[in-house]
């Protein structure tokens, strides 16, 4: 089979990489068409990629027949237009959180997917890829823990850029443990509260950071999520799970973390590590297994109309709902019910 075309919408920082990573670690596809609203930029990548050429509109990059499917990249307002774009012309799609920048677009898009009969849309929320995580719900899914009770997390940058504002740290942070959260436990998000602790004195005038998220899912589990993005250390990701016989621990840089009883025999734990700088870093390794498993899904998919391997549609959609109700809380200080369609409503969904 011939290597998958691919266009990458989008070449910032994140698309960039998503270009190199195609050309030098991914098997079996490569980059045809790159487009970014910087066209000096989109120049730049493309002059280091064989056969790779620059087109100027997004919509006539997806279109073209020299490409496959798609990488989105792009702004999360671009979102919608650039996924119906892709549904239209029947063309597979990996696009980068969030779906939609709001509830009622990604809806849309859902539901176009669905009527299509085909699912097309892979959302790139790349913590399910990475190996610290499937150890986590491997561990899970085998009752290794018993009934699951809690999750802790913990989400820390070292800085964001100037035009970050206090939703964004829900939108665009709190965004990963909302979708860690449903991958877990697979179950919905009911309701989240927003805290609002003593903001940092190193924070940009006007933000609110460090916030407190407190999510609970249908069943009833608690999830706390710290959330502060202005520390001036490092990039810290955590995520504890504890259930009703033992716990564990992931994200210090040193592989998982367990406590407690494995089938009647006694834990064990160590320490140590070193924090990593930054996302790519950390999860690295994880952008390369997720992308490996998207193109592995497209080139096979023609016979089951499933061109996904991770989440789809759907995840998108739930994650802006949680987000939204989110960012209400935010404003309100109350704990806010997220507002859902039930998924069995739309057939193929």
């Amino acid at each position: 089979m011939s290597d998958l075309r691919i266009a990458v919408l989008g070449v910032g920082i994140m698309g960039a990489d998503h270009v190199d990573r195609l050309s030098s670690r991914i098997s079996g596809a490569r980059v045809t068409v790159v487009n970014d609203f910087l066209t000096e930029r989109a120049e730049a990548v493309a002059a280091d990629i064989p056969g790779c050429r620059v087109i100027s509109d997004p919509l006539d990059a997806i279109a073209d027949p020299d490409v496959d499917a798609v990488v989105l990249a792009t702004p999360g307002p671009t979102h919608d237009k650039q996924l119906l774009a892709c549904l239209d012309h029947g063309k597979p799609v990996l696009c980068e959180k969030p779906l939609t920048t709001d509830v009622e677009s990604s809806l849309e898009v859902v539901k176009r997917e669905a009527e299509l009969g085909k699912r097309l849309i892979q959302v790139g929320f790349m913590r399910r890829f990475d190996e610290e995580y499937s150890q986590l719900k491997s561990l899970l899914d085998a009752g290794e823990f018993g009934t699951p009770l809690l999750l802790h997390c913990v989400h820390r940058n070292p800085a964001v850029p100037p035009s970050f504002d206090s939703s964004m740290i829900v939108k665009d942070s709190l965004v990963h443990e909302v979708d860690v959260t449903r991958f877990l436990f697979d179950e919905e998000i009911t309701s989240i509260q927003i805290l609002k602790p003593a903001t940092n004195p190193g924070a940009p005038e006007g933000i609110q950071d460090p916030q407190i998220a407190i999510l609970r899912t249908a069943s009833g589990k608690h999830v706390d999520v710290e959330l502060f993005v202005t520390t001036g250390v490092a990039y810290e990701v955590r995520t504890e799970l504890v259930g009703e016989t033992g716990s564990a621990l992931i994200g210090l840089d040193i592989g998982l973390i367990r406590k407690g009883a494995s089938h009647g025999r006694s834990g064990s734990a160590t320490w140590g590590g070193q924090i990593t700088p930054g996302f790519r870093e950390r999860f690295g390794r994880a952008y390369d297994i997720e992308f490996q498993r998207w193109v592995d899904a497209v080139r096979s998919g023609a016979d089951s109309g499933n061109y996904v391997d991770g989440p789809a549609a759907w995840d998108g959609y739930a994650a802006a709902a949680v987000c939204a109700a989110g960012v209400e809380s935010l404003r309100s200080g109350e704990r806010v019910d997220v507002q859902m369609v039930a998924r069995d409503s739309i057939p193929g969904a």
